[in-house]
């Protein structure tokens, strides 16, 4: 299937940004509930998935989700004790999910250090595809569920979940979640999503704010190979959408993409 072509989103800063992108979450959470009667989202950490979650918090909209009927899964995750506070699904929950009437049952995290796997970040890696592939639906791809939107942060560096630029993880074209051992940033054990898990999404939506961030967001749209640009290679079935604060646009040239329809 040819990829359809991203569409960027510009907003003023990061603080406009983060509400935005909260209002049009849930909105499409909204609508897949009312279409299918379930919804799932995968979650990112970092300063801007964290800002986002926050932002649903804040906002009065956050009671027209049903949220009993959505699936919470993540991204990446460090690969450390459950309670460590450098966790994103930790953070998750101070920012948003513990304010809110989830199903615990739908609420998947990756597994922690100190759970059954121990050090063996393979094995916990593996017992997380299979929570997959059992949540996963006979059409859906590759034994993930087709996930209505997958956030993800883009690094500097031009990383998005835990697979970073020539590391073993974005090469991985069989598995839907890896282990990940010596990433660049601490910690350095991580599990994370592979690219062919996130490419089953049908929305992938990229976040990005910051001046820090200008250069791999032009890099990362400028079509270069994911191995050296791994947020090259993020992208939905139906849609790609990155979504910026001026600062982490301000090198991409303005009639390069089209704009997104709200």
């Amino acid at each position: 299937m040819t990829a359809t072509p991203p569409q960027l989103v510009v907003h003023r800063d990061k603080e406009l940004m983060a509400q935005a992108a909260a209002a049009r979450l849930i909105t499409r959470i909204v609508d897949a509930q009312a279409a299918r009667g379930t919804a799932s989202v995968v979650l990112t950490g970092g300063r801007n998935g964290n800002a986002l979650l926050a932002a649903i918090a804040a906002s009065p909209a956050r009671d027209a989700v049903d949220w009993g009927r959505l699936d919470l899964w993540w991204g990446d995750e460090r690969f450390v004790p459950a309670a460590d506070p450098d966790r994103n699904a930790v953070q998750a929950r101070a920012e948003l999910l513990d304010a809110v009437p989830l199903d615990p049952a739908r609420v998947h995290e990756m597994p922690a250090s100190d759970e059954v796997d121990g050090s063996d970040v393979e094995s916990a890696a593996a017992r997380y595809a299979e929570e997959l592939a059992k949540a996963a639906g006979p059409g859906d791809r590759l034994g993930v569920p087709a996930f209505d939107v997958l956030l993800l942060g883009v690094g500097p560096d031009t990383h998005v979940a835990s697979l970073f630029p020539e590391h073993p993880g974005v090469r991985e074209t069989e598995l839907t979640v890896v282990g990940v051992r010596g990433a660049p940033k601490p910690p350095p054990t991580r599990i994370s999503l592979t690219l062919p898990a996130i490419r089953a999404a049908r929305e992938v939506w990229l976040l990005a704010a910051g001046e820090d961030k200008a250069r791999a967001v032009a890099l990362a749209l400028s079509g270069p190979g994911e191995l050296q640009a791994p947020a090259s290679g993020a992208r939905g079935r139906s849609r790609t959408l990155w979504l910026l604060d001026r600062a982490a646009a301000e090198r991409i040239p303005p009639q390069l993409y089209p704009p997104a329809s709200a």
